[in-house]
């Protein structure tokens, strides 16, 4: 630039300089000016391809999940220009174009420039196309590096050295995501007809991010109906970002990027699995932090400790079980509840709800089985020996091995260890985990038991609850009075009473009539329950110390309420502020309801 104004003004072609602010692109890697350099470029007529992709999508013969994605993928093609594919690479697929010295007169003067195209798939049929070509001056073509070699076979030829003319290929390589879009085809063996394309084309789902829709899913869609006559997918599944814990998108200049092979090494890949599809709920980007990863590391410390216990006290496979067996309550019960969760999660996998999934699947394995069922079964499993205790046994065994095939897609390096252990004992078993089928426990449920112990697990949860809620001292012996039982409950109070007594801490369970003065108490399954507080806490202190938390709770919220409901607040907060504050009012709001709830129940 700099020479050419000096030139001008040498030879006194210089009028004046003014000063004209504009854009100078510079390379990001050098830093030098990037001058504009017009070449020839391939293009592809993406309007007409992507018409049949648009059709497709709008009858459902590929679907977008979430189904809002769709709206993406219709402007972009709706509005597609044509697609230049020719790339200035050292890599990629090379442009499958030969040129050669043009013979006049040629149509195809205009379109390229002096030269003589071949189109070909291949070196023999581009040289066959241009001996044909070159036949009518008795000139035969060979393959030449690059245009100077074909230009000094030019000049050979001319003086009547050479008989042979030497084509070069195009330099240039194909964009990316036109290599890319071949990919659903291409891998099982396209262009030929093999059983691996037979069999797996059209692929079922595409998992991708919404930052590609473009560049990729409708360049797949396009080539796949073109080429294979058929969509290349049934669903596209757009999976959420993965931000950091204040909800900010991870950057190297920020310093926020989290190393998931750091995270891998701290917590084990199962936790950060289990971790990511807990939180990957449909439309929504995951905050991820370390401490809901370690979290789930405690989940799973939780499964493995469960499956020793487990075999510590000879819970081990019986071959022909039957689930339909048990006669105990409480096996019937975990079988049915086992039953329930692996249709609610069969139900959210299928439907790409993979958040509802793992939260199913944690609920059912920590809340019921780990958690309930293994402290109720301790009476049975390591007392005496009979029907009962056998049972007992198997029953943990076949619920484990159902647990560990639903954990599997979310957890599969500490099941596929838990199995191949478990394994070991009882009948032989020699298949990988991976390979089992998928458990159908249709037809386990089992009202009676539900009813039985859910009742009982309902009572024990809602009285270590409004022990918490109501600082009661962890030593203090309650007794539990059950108001107006009917013949049923007492049944399950002669039954269980012992066992509630224990996990509760309680001095004893009787029933009465009407409840006991100064009690608090709980509805229970339709079934009251009181508690006499009397003489353990200070009921005036701890109703009025219920109120200030309340009282707390609700000034916060309206703090956060007066800060959402401002337009300047909401217009200049980053969204991850945004959502900070509506997470705070969310717990402002469940703390407050547990206080009022306690008082509720306090003043009766």
């Amino acid at each position: 630039r700099k020479r050419v104004v000096a030139m001008m003004e040498t030879r006194g072609y210089l009028a004046k300089i003014e000063p004209n602010d504009h854009t100078v692109p510079h390379g990001d890697r050098s830093g030098v000016v990037i001058e504009p350099f017009l070449t020839d470029q391939w293009y592809v007529d993406a309007k007409t391809l992507a018409q049949p992709a648009l059709k497709a999508v709008r009858e459902g013969k590929t679907q977008f999940v979430p189904k809002n994605w769709e709206k993406t993928y219709f402007e972009w093609l709706d509005n597609i220009q044509p697609w230049c594919i020719s790339r200035q690479l050292w890599w990629g697929h090379q442009i499958p174009a030969w040129y050669g010295p043009l013979l006049l007169p040629d149509p195809t003067l205009e379109n390229f420039s002096g030269r003589a195209c071949f189109v070909a798939a291949t070196e023999a049929e581009a040289v066959s196309q241009a001996n044909q070509y070159y036949s009518r001056i008795d000139v035969t073509a060979e393959i030449g590096n690059d245009l100077e070699d074909s230009q000094r076979s030019i000049s050979e030829v001319s003086k009547g050295l050479s008989k042979r003319y030497l084509i070069y290929r195009d330099p240039d390589v194909l964009d990316t995501w036109f290599s890319s879009a071949l990919w659903p085809f291409s891998t099982l063996g396209w262009p030929d007809d093999t059983q691996e394309l037979k069999r797996h084309y059209p692929t079922s789902t595409l998992i991708t991010g919404f930052d590609i829709i473009f560049f990729w899913v409708a360049r797949m869609m396009m080539m796949g109906i073109h080429f294979m006559g058929e969509v290349p997918f049934k669903d596209v599944y757009i999976h959420a970002l993965v931000r950091d814990a204040t909800g900010a998108k991870m950057s190297k200049s920020k310093g926020n990027v989290i190393d998931p092979l750091a995270l891998i090494d701290q917590y084990g890949a199962d936790a950060l699995r289990f971790t990511l599809t807990a939180m990957a709920a449909q439309g929504r980007d995951l905050k991820l932090s370390t401490q809901r990863i370690e979290g789930y590391r405690n989940f799973a410390t939780k499964l493995w400790n469960s499956a020793r216990f487990a075999g510590m006290n000879g819970c081990v496979r019986v071959e022909g079980f039957d689930p339909k067996s048990p006669k105990e309550a409480l096996n019937r019960w975990i079988i049915g509840a086992t039953a329930r969760a692996a249709t609610e999660i069969t139900t959210a996998i299928e439907t790409y709800r993979f958040n509802d999934a793992a939260t199913a699947a944690y609920r059912f394995v920590w809340g019921q089985f780990c958690d309930w069922y293994v402290e109720l079964s301790k009476p049975l499993v390591q007392g005496e020996d009979g029907p009962a205790k056998e049972e007992t046994r198997a029953t943990t065994a076949f619920v484990l091995d159902e647990i560990l095939k639903l954990l599997h897609p979310f957890m599969p390096f500490l099941t596929e260890e838990i199995w191949a252990l478990k394994g070991a004992e009882g009948p032989a078993r020699t298949e990988l985990l991976t390979l089992t089928p998928w458990p159908d426990l249709s037809g386990l449920e089992d009202a009676a038991a539900e009813a039985e112990v859910g009742w009982v697990v309902d009572l024990v949860s809602e009285i270590r609850s409004l022990r918490t809620e109501m600082s009661v001292p962890g030593a203090a012996q309650i007794p539990l009075v059950l108001v107006g039982a009917d013949a049923g409950v007492q049944a399950r109070a002669q039954k269980w009473g012992e066992t509630v007594s224990r996990l509760a801490r309680l001095s004893g369970v009787t029933t009465a009539a009407s409840a006991p003065e100064n009690s608090v108490q709980l509805l229970v399954r339709d079934s009251v329950a009181a508690l006499p507080l009397a003489g353990i806490i200070d009921l005036a202190a701890e109703a009025a110390r219920l109120e200030r938390e309340a009282g707390k709770c609700k000034a916060e919220i309206g703090k956060v309420d007066a800060k959402l409901a401002n337009p300047d607040f909401v217009a200049r907060a980053p969204e991850d502020i945004l959502d900070e504050h509506r997470e705070r009012r969310e717990d402002f709001v469940a703390r407050m309801e547990r206080m009022l709830s306690a008082l509720a129940r306090l003043r009766g």
